[in-house]
């Protein structure tokens, strides 16, 4: 029988780690990955798995392909409504991410019956359908099962002009680097399951997670405007490396230009950090050039999985005030100028003070 909502437990209770912090650590998946069989590309394809990107993209006519992804976890919040609109926002972002524009959804559901009510399940799917809505675009189906842990997430669909794909891999020497949103969730979503996070620090939370990568085709139609991704849960770091190798490039990140959340360098500081963090360093610190005063707060910072976190444009030093108008035209006011691209160096990512 399915239990009633008053005596079922807390969301984040049921879920060894939530929102992006989920993911498999790159190094683990690249050891995962590494000797699994892959068939030749069609030429069709014009963006696969070979700089993970965010998206695929199939090109289906000269002004059209198509952009498809996936991504679900287990919840980050308690909230069943708010979980399920950051998932499917999270979800929807890598369209965007790719300069493209969401078709339709369809939603990825495994849920434990015996322990969440009906009621609950439902509202984990009202927010993700108003996520949706908010996109404009349907639930057209998807699929469920009786899970251990709560799970939730979509396969998103969308379309996009092949020549205004921005891929992860097309950076240039010299192209400035800007972050759409701020960085903190992974440390505020660790806060929540300690019970330390203030109100006001949850509704930034959640109005940061909510919110849709909705400049990504804006951003796609300028020329100046060279590689695009979205910065989740890897952290910063990771998918500026993403970012790096693809384009045969060093980046460098100027720390005192990243935006953050309130408070989230002070939790940092009394050492509140997701596991996921160290992971993340574990797998690719060894290609990080830090300062030499970097603090331990600052790194966790540096590799603090985001769930729905910005977007990180490389553009050409010329349109860096346009990609930030447009950024401001979407209501992201926290968009700043974090970096910029080099030659490339020993280490494919150097971080100044």
């Amino acid at each position: 029988m399915n239990t009633s909502a008053n005596s079922e437990p807390r969301l984040t209770s049921l879920s060894h780690g939530g929102g992006c912090g989920c993911k498999i650590a790159p190094s683990v998946l690249s050891e995962i990955l590494k000797n699994v069989p892959q068939l030749p590309f069609p030429k069709e394809l014009l963006v696969g798995i070979e700089t993970s990107d965010d998206a695929a993209v199939y090109q289906i006519n000269e002004s059209q392909a198509i952009v498809a992804t996936t991504d679900f976890f287990m919840p980050i919040v308690d909230d069943p409504f708010d979980f399920g609109k950051i998932a499917a926002t999270n979800a929807i972002s890598d369209i965007y991410a790719m300069g493209g524009t969401p078709l339709f959804a369809l939603a990825l559901v495994g849920m434990p019956v015996k322990v969440l009510s009906n009621q609950t399940i439902a509202r984990i799917l009202e927010g993700g359908s108003e996520a949706c809505r908010a996109a404009g675009i349907p639930i057209a189906g998807g699929h469920t099962i009786d899970s251990v842990e709560p799970i939730y997430g979509l396969v998103a669909i969308g379309i996009v002009d092949p020549k205004r794909v921005k891929s992860n891999a097309a950076a240039q020497v010299g192209d400035i680097l800007i972050l759409g949103k701020p960085l903190g969730v992974g440390i505020m979503s660790a806060a929540l399951k300690k019970d330390l996070l203030e109100p006001a620090s949850y509704q930034e939370m959640i109005a940061n997670t909510t919110k849709l990568n909705s400049a990504g085709p804006d951003l796609a139609k300028l020329a100046g405007v060279h590689a695009l991704t979205d910065v989740t849960g890897f952290g910063l770091a990771g998918h500026t490396l993403e970012l790096a190798r693809g384009s045969n490039l060093t980046a460098q990140i100027n720390w005192s230009n990243v935006p953050l959340l309130s408070k989230v360098a002070d939790l940092a500081q009394q050492g509140v950090i997701t596991g996921a963090s160290g992971r993340n360093w574990e797998s690719y610190g060894k290609n990080v050039l830090l300062p030499k005063q970097y603090s331990a707060a600052q790194q966790a910072l540096l590799t603090d999985p985001q769930t729905s976190g910005g977007l990180l444009v490389s553009c050409s030093a010329d349109a860096a005030n346009d990609v930030l108008e447009i950024f401001k035209q979407h209501q992201f006011l926290d968009a700043a100028v974090i970096g910029e691209m080099l030659p490339k160096q020993d280490q494919p990512l150097v971080i100044s003070p």
